[in-house]
């Protein structure tokens, strides 16, 4: 028997990407994208997670101010909170909305165990999933769903790969909660904890980050550029307890005018400076550098090419302006 060639399409005959429908919400999550939420424990990250499920589910912006681009029902497991506990979260994050939980279209599996490498959960879970017709699917925490390792790529790429089906075949945004590792790192993904092949599968990198009492939440996208990074913090109000963005915010430690020095260094230069030599002018370490050059590049401020860092050709005229990460 001939085996059938594989379908292939001219490249103009493939539909051109609907930049409309590029976002559950807006410069957060993407439509239909899979994805981590990573930070050490007590970093608020299932309040994160809830955040975006309860916004999604009501048609609400997330924290405040990203809008929700395709609203509708979701799902959520969370396997380390006693269902009393999830209930009393949602329901808070609903009054802090002004709504109901009774209106709400948001659906807790209760399930005590639910494991994603063993088989009739797998079934059971893609049943689920397409009995609801979920947005935005989120599983919390990760290491609760196997009993695999996760430093070892070939058994954790299996596990990742059935997400990524569960996702094209429902067309359903999956937000994984995992930990991170406590080394920091400029780039979000290469702080998650265990395999590469973790940052590799997400479309979206979400790291929160605590900083004394708030936290530092910085987003990393496939498709699209990251906003600049938002300090977050666990506030109380309208009868509901909910994370919020902290407008006046300081985070400890950070400058927030090292952004407009390295802008001014490199238009002061003329020409392209290599991370060395702007350390030696600024006198920064090079985490502190790194993450500021990574910042700027993602906002389109700045261009890495062979021979340094420049300043984005769009964005020349624009250097005089005020650029600060951290407040959002």
């Amino acid at each position: 028997m001939t085996a059938r060639s594989l379908s292939v399409s001219r490249a103009s005959e493939i539909a051109p990407r609907d930049t409309e429908e590029d976002w559950l919400i807006t410069s957060i999550w993407g439509r239909s994208a899979v994805g981590i939420v990573g930070g050490q424990p007590k970093s608020m990250k299932s309040w994160y997670g809830l955040e975006m499920a309860v916004s999604v589910a009501t048609g609400t912006p997330c924290l405040g101010r990203f809008p929700v681009e395709n609203p509708g029902p979701t799902l959520v497991y969370l396997a380390e909170d006693a269902l009393p506990n999830v209930r009393d979260r949602i329901d808070g994050l609903c009054r802090r909305r002004n709504r109901r939980i009774d209106d709400l279209d948001l659906y807790v599996i209760t399930e005590p165990v639910l494991r994603l490498d063993d088989e009739s959960c797998r079934e059971r879970l893609e049943r689920t999933v397409d009995r609801f017709a979920p947005r935005l699917l989120l599983l919390d925490p990760l290491i609760r769903l196997h009993r695999l390792s996760e430093n070892d790529s070939q058994e954790i790429s299996g596990l990742l790969g059935h997400l990524r089906e569960l996702q094209r075949r429902h067309d359903v945004s999956v937000v994984l909660v995992h930990h991170a590792s406590k080394r920091p790192r400029a780039n979000p993904g290469q702080s998650l904890r265990g395999s590469s092949d973790l940052h590799a599968w997400t479309d979206t990198t979400a790291l929160l980050t605590r900083k004394e009492d708030r936290v530092l939440l910085t987003l990393e996208h496939r498709f699209a550029p990251a906003p600049a990074k938002l300090v977050l913090g666990l506030v109380t109000g309208d009868g509901g307890t909910g994370l919020a963005i902290q407008e006046d915010a300081r985070v400890p430690g950070e400058d927030p005018d090292l952004p407009n020095a390295v802008l001014a260094a490199l238009r002061k230069a003329g020409h392209p400076l290599r991370r060395g030599e702007l350390r030696r002018q600024l006198r920064l370490n090079n985490h502190r550098l790194g993450e500021t050059l990574h910042a700027l590049e993602q906002a389109g401020r700045l261009s890495r090419g062979t021979e340094g860092w420049t300043l984005a050709e769009e964005n020349r005229a624009k250097t005089s302006e005020l650029f600060v990460t951290g407040t959002g």
